[in-house]
């Protein structure tokens, strides 16, 4: 059945809408409803609609984080908002970012802008209104770090809400956001970031990549430099290959547990936490139980990185899926720890 395209003034609905251009692992789904946000202040009217008010609602972004094993029997809902707001006393600068806006794309601004901070972060797929709600994290920096609040419709409360940056209770790859799916809908982000600040380089490979760029003196943007020659070797592009990035989260365990693996398997790569755990490298874990590149028909692992779920033609969601639980139950014989998905799986 075609999909119908509905054009409100401020928003687009869209019946029946096709998902496979939606999200990064190229898996062919449908919504029920798609809405295509373009002014935030229309969120009211919209989540008023009998429609949308009975069946789920999925806010998706750029579709980075999110594996579909079926179809959504509910209402997808894009921000499609833009914009940039910006406060500058010489020191600090704080930007209020629309939720629609690229998030590689906002973070190449700030560097031209010379701000730093999100260097680190540079080239992560997805939109900003999406940032928080994982706390999207690469190479030793969390986006929580420079967030001062989150602006998002709370669809319990039906007004706008600014929540600060202990509200927003970000974890590692956590937030509020996700621990209470569907009741809020990021409409804009502000950050604080500094015109200077310490470059964090500690992360493996970054000095490496500087040096073999012959930069002694960095600056943020050689940093993001290095980043892009990292990542676009070790990972593979959603462009050339359906993936959603990262698939599995570093799982962390208990010290004892942790001093107990490492005994017992030397070379495993892992850690310190704040707080006195142990985080492990779930990628060392699922290549050390052989599966990095392994294949079960278009679904498979990457040869290229063993985090990274990849779909090689027409692998379907369930398929996708089915071999993800295969990794995780894999991993868990081996070593005892069990992985846990970092993207959202629908109908699983």
């Amino acid at each position: 059945m075609a999909a119908e395209r509905i054009d409100m003034g401020g928003y687009t609905l869209i019946e029946n809408a096709p998902l496979g251009r939606r999200n990064t692992l190229r898996v062919a789904a449908r919504a029920r409803l798609l809405a295509e946000i373009r002014d935030a202040s229309k969120l009211p009217e919209l989540l008023d609609f009998p429609a949308v008010k009975q069946g789920p609602l999925l806010v998706l972004g750029e579709g980075s984080n999110v594996l579909f094993a079926g179809d959504f029997d509910g209402t997808v809902l894009a921000m499609a908002t833009q914009g940039v707001q910006v406060e500058d006393d010489g020191r600090i600068v704080r930007l209020a970012v629309a939720a629609g806006e690229r998030w590689d794309d906002f973070v190449r601004w700030t560097l031209g802008q010379g701000i730093a901070g999100l260097e680190n972060l540079i080239l992560i797929p997805g939109t900003v209104g999406a940032a928080p709600i994982q706390n999207i994290g690469a190479y030793g920096t969390e986006v929580a770090e420079f967030i001062d609040s989150v602006e998002a419709w709370d669809t319990h409360a039906h007004q706008v809400v600014t929540l600060d940056h202990a509200a927003c209770a970000f974890g590692y790859r956590d937030s509020l956001f996700k621990r209470e799916p569907g009741r809020y809908v990021v409409t804009a982000v502000r950050f604080a970031l500094p015109r200077t600040r310490e470059l964090r380089l500690d992360y493996a490979g970054i000095r490496e990549e500087l040096a073999r760029m012959g930069v002694d003196k960095p600056a943020p943007f050689h940093v993001a430099e290095a980043i892009i020659h990292l990542r676009t070797r070790k990972l593979p592009d959603p462009a050339v290959i359906g993936n959603a990035g990262s698939f599995f989260k570093n799982p962390i365990v208990d010290a004892t547990t942790g001093e107990a693996l490492k005994r017992e398997h030397p070379e495993l790569v892992a850690w310190p936490t704040a707080d006195g755990r142990c985080k492990l490298s779930a990628a060392w874990l699922i290549e050390a139980a052989g599966l990095k590149g392994y294949r079960e028909g278009d679904a498979g692992i990457s040869s290229r990185h063993a985090l990274v779920l990849v779909n090689h033609g027409q692998a379907t969601g369930r398929e996708l899926w089915a071999l993800a639980c295969q990794v995780i139950a894999s991993v868990e014989a081996t070593f005892g720890v069990k992985l846990e998905p970092e993207p959202l799986v629908i109908g699983a």
